[in-house]
């Protein structure tokens, strides 16, 4: 039996985001409020009876085996393990990993029972958290490909609370110790030897799951990638990265009603000079370690690049949070940001 605060928290936070559309079934599960929302939790999800729900999100989800398709979940963490609970489109969506679902369901399609997929991970399997830059997402890797995900919280406040809900019930769980660390010196521990660089920052909780951070290099790397997409015409000292965002681009279509296509996840970064919107891989970096080759496409893809000078104005959306910005740039005929050119360019 929880306690009014835990229940009362839950409750809170069973808060579907405005501008994501979810099916029937998750619908029903965003409007129970309180004990009817445990008691749900206890009579369809929980694996075990002595298991307690200790935090509920609703959060955008990537899969390892899905990387093309973000589904809407309800995110449900207990003492014994973490449940997805999917929005069903997600299952018909990707017809080719019939093996990652077991769609048994059918039968049941044309009733007006609706049916969720629930995804679990148990917190037993659980081997380490990788928290993306400026905790807008996070991802969890167990002990195969079948068991990595993606929380697209964007939100760190969101990613905060999750993680540290995660570690609290982490420190619950009875299991052997690891054996004594052997000394190191300081650079065996602080770098590596093969490559030089810095590795990222992990935490190891005392339940052995690691918690990873980036470090500053990867503020750097990706500093000097935009740079890269710049032909070279800044000072690469001089260029910050002033804002990284996990935002959505609208695509207007004419006609048609609005629904979840016309929101396309996109990567806003924001320099002195420039405005970025790039596709990301949230899922494949860094490599889990089973990985036998890199993932098909960069970790970042540029989609469309404008310099600030050419920005007109920016519209701003008078709707509640999530806020809608339309930026308006200039139509410069000589747009050279995004020109490719090649040595071929010049030849005969």
């Amino acid at each position: 039996y929880p306690s009014e605060f835990l229940v009362q928290k839950i409750t809170e936070e069973n808060q579907i985001p405005v501008h994501l559309h979810v099916s029937v079934s998750l619908q029903y599960v965003a409007g129970l409020k309180g004990s009817a929302l445990v008691e749900f939790f206890h009579g369809n999800i929980a694996e075990v009876e002595n298991e307690e729900l200790r935090h509920l999100m609703w959060s955008s989800v990537l899969f390892y085996k899905a990387p093309n398709v973000e589904v809407m979940a309800c995110v449900l963490l207990s003492t014994k393990a973490i449940y997805f609970l999917l929005d069903d489109s997600f299952v018909h969506a990707d017809e080719h990993q019939s093996d990652f679902w077991n769609k048994e369901s059918s039968d049941c399609e044309n009733s007006s029972f609706h049916l969720s997929c629930c995804f679990v991970l148990k917190l037993n399997d659980l081997q380490s958290v990788n928290v993306g830059l400026f905790d807008q997402y996070f991802r969890v890797t167990g002990h195969s490909a079948d068991h990595i995900v993606t929380c697209l919280t964007r939100d760190s406040y969101n990613t905060h609370t999750f993680i540290q809900q995660l570690m609290a019930v982490l420190s619950l769980l009875a299991r052997t110790p690891s054996p004594e660390p052997v000394d190191k010196d300081f650079y065996s521990e602080f770098g590596s030897k093969t490559t030089g660089k810095m590795e990222n920052y992990e935490l190891i909780h005392s339940s052995r799951v690691k918690f990873i951070y980036p470090n500053e290099e990867e503020i750097g790397d990706l500093a000097f990638l935009v740079a890269e997409k710049m032909d070279g015409l800044t000072n690469l000292p001089s260029l910050n990265i002033l804002l990284y965002v996990l935002a959505f681009q609208v695509n207007h279509v004419e006609g048609s009603a609005q629904n979840t296509s016309l929101l396309q996840p996109k990567t806003l970064i924001l320099t002195s000079s420039d405005l970025f919107l790039f596709d990301e891989d949230y899922i494949s970096y860094p490599l889990p370690e089973f990985a036998k080759e890199p993932p098909k496409r960069d970790k970042y893809q540029l989609a469309d690049g404008r310099r600030i000078r050419d920005l007109d104005r920016v519209l701003m959306g008078y709707q509640t949070y999530p806020q809608a910005l339309t930026f308006v740039f200039d139509d410069v005929q000589n747009q050279d940001l995004m020109q490719n050119l090649t040595v071929d360019h010049f030849g005969e």
